[in-house]
C-alpha cells in the first residue's frame, strides 16, 4: 500500500543518516525506517547512505545525501508548538545543542535547518484584538531569542 499525504524530502551533504538519528533522539513518535545505500553502481562510494526514511512526531520525511550543492536557509522552517515553558526549554536546548539561535523563537540545529519554537499561546497575546495589549506582547517577543511566555503575558498585562 503506498503511504498517502506528504513526505518532507531533506538534502543533506553526506549526514543524512545522522540527522534522521538526531531527530528521532529529539522528538516522540518517531522511528528511521528504510535506509537505502548505495551499490557498486554508484554514483557514490558503495555501503553509503543513498536515502533515510525517517517520522518524527509523526511526520515522514526522506533524508537524501544529495551533495553540497544546496543548503538549507530559512525560507523554510518547522513549528513546534509547546504545551509549557519546559516543553519550549526542553526543544532549545536540544536543537540549538551544534546549532545556533535566532531571534523571536527561531533557530538553526546542527544541519542547518530552521525550527521555531514557540509556546502555546504566543499567537493569542500577540494577536489580541486590543491593540495595545498585542502591541507591548510583540515588542516584548522581538527582543528575545528563545521565547519566554511568562515575559511576553507580563508585558501583554502592561507590566
Amino acid at each position: 500500500m503506498v503511504a498517502r499525504g506528504f513526505t518532507t524530502s531533506l538534502w543533506f551533504d553526506g549526514n543524512a543518516e545522522e540527522a534522521a538519528e538526531f531527530y528521532v533522539s529529539v522528538f516522540e513518535d518517531s522511528a528511521i525506517g528504510r535506509v537505502d545505500r548505495y551499490t557498486e553502481a554508484g554514483p557514490g562510494p558503495a555501503g553509503s547512505v543513498v536515502t533515510v526514511e525517517f517520522t518524527i512526531n509523526g511526520q515522514r520525511f526522506l533524508g537524501i545525501n544529495g551533495g553540497p550543492q544546496f543548503t538549507f536557509d530559512e525560507a523554510v522552517s518547522f513549528q513546534i508548538t509547546c504545551d509549557d515553558q519546559a516543553e519550549v526549554d526542553r526543544y532549545w536546548a536540544l536543537l540549538t545543542d551544534g546549532g545556533e539561535e535566532s531571534q523571536c523563537g527561531w533557530l538553526k540545529d546542527r544541519f542547518g535547518l530552521s525550527w521555531q519554537v514557540v509556546p502555546a499561546g504566543l499567537i493569542d497575546l500577540i494577536g489580541d484584538p486590543d491593540r495595545e495589549k498585542a502591541a507591548r506582547a510583540t515588542k516584548a517577543m522581538l527582543t528575545m531569542r528563545k521565547l519566554d511566555l511568562a515575559a511576553i503575558r507580563r508585558a501583554h498585562a502592561g507590566g
